[in-house]
Order: structure tokens, then C-alpha cells, then sequence
């Protein structure tokens, strides 16, 4: 392609909105441009970026025996209101309604629909299992649109839905899933990690997240720093276990703690350490309320209260809530004495506490030398607290370290979710009706392009993996109005091209230092700079990444950048 035909409208300025350096670099190399908050056009390059990641998909989908199809963006709101997820999604679910006023909502995702389609269409174990995707813009009205293509309300996706008559069989799908998402993200060069994660709305167990290792990420990841092992950090089980110190146990007393709230008020006021206080947080839990404890230095994880009931929804009460159930503000709370008004649950490390302190459900007061199970009532000691930097891997092999991670990919194991809500079934081979066990793949396809960005560039602009970058060579002569490099350059645009490379040729009339300024901007992987010494037949060559220069005959052009590439 010739530059001077490209639209790529460039920025000198770093965009006043754009906090990241994804979105910063994106901008200003015209790679996208933002149309409102959270949508953005794609413009040439940033579209061939984007396509050579779709390309890559595709062919690890195929490989992994999955068939694209393409689905609608305009869903009926029938479809949701068979999977109940019409009424519990939220406002990220972008409804409307046709001139006939019936209900549609814009795709967030596509489980109603593929699941619909296979029901009507599928009726025999013969048929499956089935694997089925589509690349397709998505919509999610976010409340708060940010770090460009990282957050935003109008996105393209890759989903995958696989269909199945065993565990068996969706448990060998979701490994040739996971292997593929493996291979895509390491075919576009990115450093991720494949991490245990919650399912969240979707449903389902089993499920893993493919995160981009980044300082902007939104997720903590944590992970073991000497073997394999990674978890989103909701998710990851505290293999700790608590010595009970051998001192004796001193009468329960309470003490006036007069303006004192917070764990490290009261823990400062009384002269203890945090870890010999007890937190107490009430949550309403679906439709009951629980009074979790943990230990003063540690964190309720909210996700493991959810998981161990089994529940939809669970929230921290609020003040109101509090008040109405245990008479007393939310800085005062305790576990003692109220195990017949609300339930009692504690972390592990809780039972290890000796001569501790809590909230006495009175304001200005608490208790100390609390001891649990003599002075208080605990119906379930349980695994209830955020793992931390320095607690041993759960696998057992070394300690746990924390990064920031961007999702870039999920798998799900759904079960009958969807199945059992909107009757996707088939007939076994004993003739009898059974539900379809089902499996949702997911890759953000555009975010993906936004991760590259973010770990591949420098102050100078873009450095795109020779996989996903819009073309391969950048060909730039210095001065047009000279023949032998006007010359030069076009011999060589047309024999690279004709040996199979993608080659920008920059054909502007334009002074070198902006020409260069551009290149860097851009990211393309090879720099082939055709100036006075074109007369001889050396041309310059410029490895982006590296930033490695070499004068090469041109006689020798292919096979250099060949090797590079490579």
C-alpha cells in the first residue's frame, strides 16, 4: 500500500482523555478514532491489526474443531426471558424496543440465541458434540467507559458455544478450548497467564481467565513464583494453616474504645496487633442475613461466602441494615451474643485467635481477651478470607506473588444452565430426553489488540510482533524528488511484495524527520530506509523492536528481512 492512499491521520499531542498507553499510541498513529464515549471507528491500520488477530482465531478455532457462524446483534427479548437473564442482567443490557413496541435488547452476549438455534435444530445424541463461533460486535452500555479499547460500550468479540451429551465429552472440548485460547494469545506475542476464576453472571463452573500481565490491569492475579499456578485472586483457595498459642486464657472483659472504628483505631487504642482482633461484617446472603468474621489483618473475600452457599447475590448490609438487625453501628459489630439473631461464620485463622478483641454491638465499647468457641458461637469455621502476598501457593510449590492482569479471554464449563431454562435437549441412546451440557468460550477480540499495545511500545510509538502488525515493512525514501531513491524504492515495493512481504511504501512528500517520526509511531516490525547511498545499491534497515541498524545491498534485501521476521 502506498502511504500518500492511507488514511492514517496522525497526532503529535497526546490526546487529553486517553489515560493509558494503549489508547494513547492507538490515537495518535490513526489507528482508531473515538466516536462517543466508548465507541471508536477503526481506521485502515488499526484494522488490519484487528483482522490479523480475527485471522489467527480463526484458525485455532478450526484447529480446534469449531465451526463459525454469525449471529444477530438484535436479540429478542423472548429469548432472554426464557433464560430469566432479561430480568436479573442489569443496566450494562442495552434494551429497546420496534415501532410494533416489542422488546430487544442489543447482544452482550450470545447464549440465548446459540442456544435456541441448537434447540430447534439438534435432537440427537448423533449430532453431538457441537462446537459453534462467531466474531461480532457486542454491545454493553458501561457505566464508566475508560482506557479506550480496554472498557467500552461497543466491542468485537469471538464467542464459542459448545454442546455435549457427557461431562466427558465437554470436559475434553473445554481442554482443546483452553489449548487454543493458549495458542492465539501466544501467537499475538502477548505475556498472559491462564488463571482459576469465578464465573460470575454467566453461570456455570469450572472456569479459567486468560489475563495480559499489565500495571493497568483491573484484575490481581495471584500467582505461585516457582511453578504454574495462577488464580484470579476471588478465587484462590489459602492453604495457611493457624498455631494456637499455648498462653492461658484470661476472663473476657469490656473495655470503652470511645471514637475508635476501624481495625487499626482499636488496635492502636488497646495496644494489640491487628491480627489479635477480629473483623466482623454482616451480608445479606440471597435472602438472609450472615455475620462473617476474619482475622483483623486479613479481608472478607465475598466471592467464597457466595460459593459457599450457593447463592445469586450477596452484599454488604448496609448501615440501616445493621442497625434494624443488631442495635448497633457498623464500627461496633461483634460476634458475641447474637447467634440467635443471625448466623456465624468464621475464617480458619479466627479459631486460632487467643485473648483477642471485638466489637461489643455497643458504640464506643468492645470486648478483650475474646476467645472464640468459649465466648462466642462459630456454625462453620471455612476458608473465607482473600489469599495475600507471601501466603503459600495452594498447589504447594513456593509463595504466592500479586500482578495486575487485562482479561482477554474466558472458557466456561456452563452445565445445563441455559439448556434447562429455554429446553435445549436431545435424545440418548436409550430414546430418553435429556438436557444439553454446554460450554462458553469468549475472547475479546479488539481488547486483545488494545493488550498488544499496551505491553509492545516505547516512548517513540508502537511495536507490533510480526504476527498482528498491520504490515510488515515500512519503506521509506528520503527524498522523492530524487530518482535513483524514488526509483529505488518502487523496484523494491513491487519485488517484496511480489516475495510475499506486506510493504507500506511511504510515497509522501514529506521532510525525512516526519517520515521517521511516523514509522516509529506505527510499529511496523522492519524499516527499509532508501537514501544517498541507493546510488551503490545499500539500503538502511531498521529492526523496530531493537531498534538495530544495518546497511544492506539490496541484492540481499529479501533474505535479511526474511530472517528477521522469522
Amino acid at each position: 500500500m502506498k502511504q500518500s492512499m492511507l488514511f492514517s491521520p496522525t497526532l503529535r499531542e497526546v490526546p487529553s482523555d486517553a489515560e493509558v498507553r494503549s489508547h494513547q499510541l492507538l490515537l495518535r498513529a490513526g489507528f482508531m478514532r473515538q466516536n462517543a464515549s466508548g465507541i471508536y471507528s477503526f481506521l485502515p491500520m488499526g484494522l488490519r491489526v484487528l483482522q490479523k488477530v480475527e485471522q489467527i482465531i480463526r484458525e485455532e478455532m478450526e484447529n480446534a474443531g469449531a465451526v463459525e457462524l454469525l449471529m444477530p446483534a438484535l436479540q429478542p427479548a423472548e429469548l432472554w426471558q426464557d433464560s430469566g437473564r432479561w430480568y436479573s442482567y442489569g443496566p450494562e443490557l442495552m434494551r429497546m424496543r420496534d415501532r410494533h413496541e416489542r422488546e430487544f435488547a442489543l447482544g452482550a452476549t450470545h447464549e440465548e440465541v446459540i442456544t435456541s438455534l441448537v434447540r430447534d435444530e439438534v435432537k440427537s445424541y448423533k449430532k453431538l458434540p457441537l462446537t459453534l463461533y462467531q466474531i461480532q460486535t457486542k454491545f454493553r452500555d458501561e457505566k464508566r467507559p475508560r482506557f479506550g479499547l480496554l472498557r467500552g460500550r461497543e466491542f468485537l468479540m469471538k464467542d464459542a458455544y459448545s454442546f455435549h451429551d457427557s461431562q466427558e465429552s465437554l470436559g475434553d472440548v473445554y481442554d482443546k478450548m483452553y489449548a487454543a485460547y493458549s495458542n492465539v494469545f501466544r501467537r499475538c506475542g502477548l505475556n498472559f497467564r491462564a488463571v482459576i476464576a469465578d464465573s460470575g453472571a454467566m453461570g456455570g463452573k469450572d472456569t479459567h481467565e486468560f489475563m495480559v500481565l499489565s500495571d493497568i490491569g483491573e484484575d490481581t492475579i495471584a500467582y505461585s513464583d516457582t511453578s504454574s499456578y495462577a488464580a484470579n485472586i476471588e478465587m484462590a483457595p489459602v492453604a495457611a494453616t493457624y498455631e494456637k498459642s499455648g498462653e492461658p486464657l484470661n476472663g473476657l472483659e469490656k473495655t470503652a474504645t470511645p471514637d475508635q472504628k476501624s481495625i487499626e483505631e482499636v488496635s492502636g487504642f488497646l495496644g494489640l496487633t491487628a491480627a489479635q482482633c477480629i473483623k466482623s461484617m454482616v451480608f445479606r446472603v440471597d435472602d438472609k442475613f450472615v455475620l462473617v468474621l476474619v482475622r483483623g489483618d486479613h479481608e472478607v473475600n465475598d466471592i467464597k461466602v457466595k460459593n459457599l452457599y450457593g447463592a445469586s447475590v450477596v452484599e454488604l448490609a448496609s448501615a440501616e441494615e445493621v442497625q434494624d438487625l443488631l442495635g448497633c453501628a457498623v464500627g461496633s459489630l461483634g460476634p458475641i451474643g447474637v447467634a440467635d439473631k443471625v448466623e456465624v461464620i468464621a475464617d480458619h485463622a479466627v479459631e486460632a485467635v487467643v485473648n483477642g478483641c471485638c466489637g461489643a454491638n455497643e458504640e464506643g465499647f468492645h470486648y478483650v481477651n475474646v476467645n472464640p468457641d468459649r465466648d462466642f458461637t462459630v456454625s462453620q469455621y471455612t476458608d473465607l478470607r482473600f489469599i495475600q502476598e507471601g501466603d503459600a501457593s495452594p498447589d504447594g510449590q513456593g509463595t504466592i506473588r500479586f500482578a495486575r492482569g487485562i482479561e482477554v479471554g474466558h472458557v466456561f464449563k456452563l452445565g445445563t444452565r441455559y439448556s434447562e431454562a429455554m429446553g435445549a435437549t436431545y435424545l440418548d441412546e436409550n430414546g430418553r430426553t435429556q438436557p444439553m451440557i454446554m460450554g462458553c468460550y469468549g475472547i475479546g477480540v479488539s481488547r486483545t489488540v488494545a493488550a498488544v499495545a499496551e505491553q509492545f511500545n516505547d516512548e517513540n510509538g508502537l511495536k507490533w510482533p510480526v504476527a498482528v502488525a498491520p504490515f510488515h515493512v515500512h519503506l521509506i525514501p528520503v527524498n522523492m524528488k530524487t530518482d535513483v531513491q524514488r526509483e529505488t524504492a518502487e523496484t523494491l515495493y513491487t519485488s517484496l511484495r511480489g516475495q510475499g512481504f506486506e510493504v507500506l511504501l511511504d510515497d509522501r512528500q514529506e521532510r525525512p524527520g516526519v517520515k521517521f517520526a511516523d514509522s516509529d509511531l506505527f510499529g511496523i516490525p522492519v524499516r527499509v530506509t532508501v537514501g544517498k547511498k541507493a546510488e551503490e545499491g545499500i539500503v538502511e534497515v531498521k529492526v523496530r523492536e531493537t531498534g538495530e541498524i544495518a546497511e544492506i545491498p539490496v541484492s540481499e534485501l529479501h533474505t535479511y528481512i526474511a530472517n528477521i521476521l522469522q
